[in-house]
């Protein structure tokens, strides 16, 4: 009998499938040091983690601006934390706001930091101090969901969409400086005439809330696909034209409205309105650039924060605040919530960081810092610094 039939008929081994001791997964909740109002778990979804096994620990404060008190929070299984350095034990942190470097110095080589980046308005310092503490950074606009959309960009577009309109009816009165116009027409006077570049969903979402005023609407963008969408979606034709520079600067210098609502996909937004043409724009127009937390479309805006929102140049009233959303944030902190809710869960069986990663390839999208290499080509060739792939990175790893 050959030895390859010997074997065969052999007692074996008996194989038993080991199971790896699943990671109990330690999330932070802190209290922003720049004046956020969102976070970015309610207690509705803290009870469902701790639920299926994660600690979430809550800075004291940190929700009350949403709404929510440290006692909701603590009612639904959050640990609440009275110290900062407390929060910052956890695995995961996950916030609202940009990280500050005084926040950066907190966190600990291999912790990950879930926070929007603002890629527009982001200083060398903190990649820097990201780096040399290894630490894995993830952007939440640069997410994707396994359909290839940006959740949180999405989402909050809805949001910010809406507001964009709100705002802009406040800035055009002249309590700030407006020209005194009301945004919607009345009987016998014309309506407000609005420019919106970007046919994406703040556009969308901004002309929703427009169109029951009767406001003249135009919606400049160089992807046909999505002025298509949007006609069809609205169910009425709209004025829409790509973003040639003659139509564009004719259309601007009449507008009384003008909203920048492009987004781009891993860098900065493009700039598409020079200062030249702000400059001929009508006094005490408004200008609300929602694109600013990439950087903005217009060559004058400068990014501002809730308690010093709005700046006039050029006769031009400019509204730049990045996170428009936490204006509402109880509406936001839901939002938010959901997502990473669910982003949780689904990486919740994950063993270790890079497989919390791989779970989704959307995940992996938004990670731009892993462990002292950066992964944004964008932020790579701002500053010059070596930019490595993350796949490349986390073949390695596994």
């Amino acid at each position: 009998m050959s030895f390859a039939v010997e074997s065969k008929w052999k007692t074996q081994e008996e194989k038993l499938d080991i199971p790896t001791k699943r990671k109990r997964w330690y999330i932070g909740l802190p209290l922003s040091e720049n004046g956020e109002n969102r976070v970015g778990l309610i207690p509705s979804a803290v009870s469902i983690l701790t639920s299926r096994g994660f600690r979430i620990i809550l800075e004291s404060g940190a929700g009350e601006k949403a709404g929510y008190s440290d006692r909701d929070f603590a009612e639904s299984g959050s640990d609440i934390a009275y110290s900062k350095d407390e929060v910052y034990k956890a695995d995961i942190i996950l916030q609202c706001s940009p990280p500050t470097l005084n926040e950066i110095n907190k966190m600990r080589p291999g912790q990950m930091l879930i926070s929007p980046l603002h890629i527009g308005s982001v200083q060398f310092d903190l990649i820097d101090a990201m780096k040399k503490k290894r630490i894995v950074s993830l952007a939440m606009e640069y997410m994707k969901d396994p359909s290839g959309t940006f959740p949180i960009v999405r989402i909050l577009s809805e949001l910010a969409g809406t507001s964009a309109i709100l705002k802009a009816g406040q800035l055009l009165s002249n309590e700030r400086y407006g020209a005194g116009i009301l945004l919607g027409g009345i009987s016998g006077v014309s309506p407000a005439k609005i420019v919106i570049l970007g046919a994406g969903v703040v556009a969308e979402y901004a002309i929703r809330s427009a169109l029951g005023l009767g406001v003249s609407i135009q919606v400049f963008d160089n992807n046909i696909s999505k002025l298509m969408r949007l006609q069809n979606i609205l169910g009425q034709r709209l004025y829409t034209s790509t973003l040639d520079p003659e139509i564009l600067e004719e259309e601007l210098v009449k507008a009384d409205v003008v909203i920048g609502a492009i987004h781009s996909d891993n860098g900065r937004t493009p700039m598409v309105v020079s200062e030249d043409v702000v400059m001929k724009m009508k006094k005490g127009a408004v200008i609300v650039d929602v694109s600013i937390d990439q950087g903005g479309c217009f060559e004058t805006s400068e990014t501002r924060n809730h308690e010093d929102p709005f700046f006039v140049k050029h006769g031009v009233i400019h509204y730049c605040v990045p996170n428009i959303s936490a204006q509402y944030p109880k509406s936001a902190s839901k939002a938010i919530s959901n997502i990473f809710s669910s982003v949780f869960t689904e990486g919740g069986n994950s063993h270790n960081l890079e497989q919390f990663i791989l779970k989704s390839k959307g995940l992996a999208h938004g990670v731009y810092m892993y462990k002292g290499s950066l992964t944004n080509e964008y932020i790579s060739s701002k500053f010059g610094l070596k930019y490595t792939a993350l796949e490349l990175i986390l073949s390695d790893d596994l």
